[in-house]
Formats: structure tokens, C-alpha cells, sequence
């Protein structure tokens, strides 16, 4: 994996994704989360919502399937086998609901080599359907020692 700025396939577009009622359910269960604003539909009307809005860090789940293509796309292991996840940023422009179509831009934003290992900053940037942004979630991973496999640097 080289280092963006170079021309072309640093980047690419995946989506719609489906942003689920019940995923958003299951998700706020699994985090731990009682807020009825993310199971109760009435509740997040009144709020002002138009739907179920899912938890700040739901929209993770969906960028490492992104992230997942675009890596194997680069030329990593396609099941992550061995990946460790670093770090984790995410900006919010408004919340994912459900009902929700969103495409996501995934971007190498940078790569270097630690131990023998990769070092890949990843971008994802969610939008809704009508172009307008979501959120960003920046991934930090340190991906499988590939020593034996490529270069040895």
C-alpha cells in the first residue's frame, strides 16, 4: 500500500446503506445505551426527529464494511484477520436516522510502516442521499504483519 497523494485508487464510493430501525435497536442495546430517542419513534418526533436516531457511534459499523472493501481493493487481507484498530474520530453533521439511504466516500488518508506492519489512516465520509453530509469517521488500523508475503521493509 503506498501513500496517498499518488494518482488514482486511494479512494472509492460505496453504499446506499440502509439505516435500519432494528439495527439501530440492536446496536443501542449492545453499547448499553437507555435513551428511548433511539428505540421509541414517538419519543424521537417529539424531539424534533423524523425517525429513530441512531447512537453517535453507530455509523462505525458501517464504515469498516466500507473500509473492509477498500482495503482488500489496496491489496489486504480480505477478511481483516488480524487487523487491530488504533483510534477512532468521528464528526457529525447531523444525525444517521432511520429511513436513511447513505453513500460513503472511503479515502486512504495515510500509510506508513511500523515493525513491520501497515499503518493506514482511513476516511469515511457518509452522506445522505440528497448529497448532504452525515458524518466522517476516521480510522486509525494497524493491519497483519505481510512480511512473508511482500516487500520486507
Amino acid at each position: 500500500m503506498s501513500v496517498p497523494g499518488e494518482e488514482g485508487g486511494r479512494r472509492a464510493d460505496f453504499g446506499p446503506y440502509a439505516v435500519e430501525r432494528e439495527k439501530i435497536r440492536e446496536f443501542a442495546a449492545a453499547v448499553g445505551t437507555a435513551d428511548p430517542a433511539h428505540t421509541d419513534p414517538a419519543v424521537a418526533r417529539a424531539l424534533g426527529h423524523p425517525d429513530v436516531l441512531a447512537p453517535p457511534t453507530f455509523l462505525a459499523v458501517l464504515a469498516i464494511r466500507a473500509e473492509e472493501r477498500l482495503l482488500r481493493d489496496l491489496g489486504a487481507p480480505a477478511d481483516g484477520a488480524g487487523t487491530i484498530h488504533r483510534e477512532e474520530r468521528f464528526v457529525h453533521h447531523r444525525p444517521a436516522y432511520a429511513g436513511d439511504e447513505l453513500l460513503v466516500t472511503v479515502r486512504l488518508k495515510d500509510a506508513s510502516r511500523r515493525a513491520g506492519r501497515e499503518v493506514v489512516v482511513l476516511e469515511s465520509a457518509f452522506r445522505a442521499a440528497d448529497g448532504s453530509p452525515v458524518s466522517t469517521v476516521t480510522s486509525t488500523l494497524l493491519l497483519p504483519d505481510r512480511r512473508g508475503n511482500d516487500d520486507k521493509s
